[in-house]
């Protein structure tokens, strides 16, 4: 067991504690907010180097061991996570600190910011099922303050729409996992695996929980803005503050992601069944083509909302739920292929096994790296956009775009910031989303070999979204930035150096990742591979239960 892993959380938790208790001090509440998001950054990072050169490490809270105890785990899926939420927690703080008028700072908004942090930070370390619900509400509740934060008829409207569905998303959320419970006697994920792939074993009907996983599936699409439960993230972002959409956009969504690359392929995909049509297999084979045809219609119905947009965060909230379309699409290509050579490795001292999950091609392997490349373009890129527009927002005073003209030649390096992170999202190399989007139609291509027909509709489906990338990032670029300076950006404000220089450190970001891509494509590779090594997460976690199971 190994503090480390609960370090994260801690530091998030006091400092919202200790930015609440201050709320009389504004100056020392901003300074321990600062500095808490600095000690949450190296907290993360010492839990990463620890797990990217050491083994799985694991925290049972209060001496609990699993599968009774609340047990945190942190392989490298879940490190890779964080270190990309890091990067865009303490890059949203600081232009928090700035941007934020001053009341609403010391009322409320750095304990609600840190209360979210704690959140996403549990969600990722979680090692059971009903700590993941837990640990999602501890996000979402302050994310539904934070949306409604500016209080206007349009912000209000907006949060109740997505307070209400996240709402009806938790209750399905609880309604499933007590369902697994009464099927499996578990919701330990390490532990769920082993059952699931040995079901005579412990008395199981596998059948059953392929619909209880349908039901969390639907909620972490909700919380990802997947299509079809896409449509509350239009008017969320647009009514967030800039700092919070990049969050939500960043951060949040990431969560919904991870959850479905940790719930399907390491844990129930470890489940084999005749799904009739699909074949006999890994449950996975149930929801591949369903997450097909999401991530295509993903890609398209929010690459064709962004090109009609002219409100530049709307603009920007239709990108993203079309590039989570990018992201679970490989996922989805590898979901769908039924692989060959898989093997079974044994487990709690040898007495039950699991299936790996990987073949011979490392196609899973490849579709997952694939995936997590394109949700750190994406959470870094976006979130650098949304920073712009929010720096523009505030000098400007309008992100209507057909107000805006002339941004490149009176704001240059604002203009350049906004420039990278929109070639990055269209696939210019060297940025980092070049890599990304490059890996997708590598999966793709890749799957062709095995399933002709899935590989060639991913693969036109990914030329189509990339073909409207560039068809609303050229618009945007064209109406706002280019052309004669327009009346209100001749008549702007000065732009405040700390923000410009956040969203110019956020630039550099991007093209450093993409340049020095080796490092990220290892800590890729290994966040793919522990994603699919069940025998080392259920090694780590370590349940030396299998006596009192047997």
């Amino acid at each position: 067991m190994s503090d480390v892993v609960i370090a994260p959380l801690l530091v998030a938790l006091v400092t919202a504690v200790l930015t609440l208790v201050t709320r009389a001090r504004p100056g020392l509440q901003r300074t321990l907010s600062l500095v808490g998001g600095v000690g949450y950054v190296l907290a993360v990072g010492r839990l990463v180097w620890q797990v990217f050169t050491g083994p799985v490490l694991t925290y049972q809270l209060s001496g609990w061991t699993a599968p009774y105890g609340i047990t945190l785990v942190a392989d490298q899926l879940a490190a890779f996570m964080l270190a990309m939420s890091a990067v865009v927690t303490i890059a949203a703080l600081a232009f928090s600190t700035d941007s934020i008028g001053a009341f609403g700072q010391q009322v409320a908004y750095h304990p609600l910011f840190h209360l979210m942090v704690v959140g996403v930070t549990g969600a990722f370390l979680t090692g059971d099922i009903f700590n993941l619900f837990v640990w999602f509400e501890v996000m979402l509740m302050p994310s539904y303050v934070l949306v409604v934060f500016y209080s206007g008829p349009d912000h209000t409207r907006a949060a109740l729409q997505y307070t209400v569905l996240n709402l009806i998303g938790s209750a399905v959320m609880l309604l499933s996992i007590g369902g697994i419970y009464a099927t499996t006697g578990t919701l330990n994920m390490a532990d769920l695996a082993v059952r699931l792939a040995n079901p005579d074993a412990f008395g199981i009907a596998v059948e059953p929980v392929v619909g209880l996983a349908a039901l969390l599936f639907a909620v972490f699409a909700l919380k990802a803005g997947i299509v079809p439960f896409h449509f509350w993230v239009p008017d969320a972002y647009e009514a967030a503050p800039a700092p919070v959409s990049a969050m939500l956009a960043g951060v949040t969504k990431k969560v919904g992601v991870y959850a479905i690359v940790r719930l399907l392929f390491t844990v129930f995909g470890a489940a084999q069944l005749d799904l009739g049509p699909f074949g006999d297999g890994s449950m996975l084979l149930f929801f591949g083509p369903i997450l097909l045809a999401m991530a295509i219609a993903s890609a398209f119905i929010g690459g064709f909302g962004a090109v009609g947009q002219s409100n530049l965060d709307r603009l920007l909230a239709y990108s993203s739920i079309a590039q989570v379309g990018f992201i679970v699409l490989p996922l989805a290509i590898v979901a769908t292929i039924p692989l060959a050579g898989g093997e079974t490795v044994a487990v709690l001292g040898g007495d039950f096994s699991v299936p790996t999950g990987t073949s011979a091609n490392g196609l899973r392997v490849l579709g997952i790296v694939a995936a997590l490349l394109y949700a750190l373009n994406h959470a870094v890129a976006k979130s650098l956009l949304f920073l712009v527009s929010g720096t523009i927002n505030e000098t400007v005073g309008t992100i209507e775009t057909d107000e805006l003209g002339g941004l490149a030649r009176d704001r240059p390096f604002l203009s350049g910031a906004f420039l990278i992170g929109g070639l990055s999202l269209v696939g210019i190399p060297p940025l980092m989303g070049f890599f990304g989007k490059l890996t997708v139609f590598e999966t793709a291509a890749t799957a062709i070999a095995t399933n002709g027909a899935v590989g060639a509709t991913a693969a036109v489906a990914a030329l189509g979204g990339a073909i409207l990338t560039i068809a609303y990032v050229s618009k945007v670029w064209n109406d706002a930035f280019w052309g004669a300076p327009s009346t209100p950006v001749l008549r702007a404000t000065a732009q405040p150096l700390a923000l410009l220089a956040i969203v110019i450190g956020l630039a550099l970001a991007v093209v450093v990742l993409g340049i020095g891509l080796d490092p990220v494509y290892e800590g890729a590779h290994g966040a793919a591979s522990a994603a699919l090594d069940r025998g080392a997460y259920i090694d780590a976690v370590d349940p030396s239960y299998a006596e009192v199971q047997a």
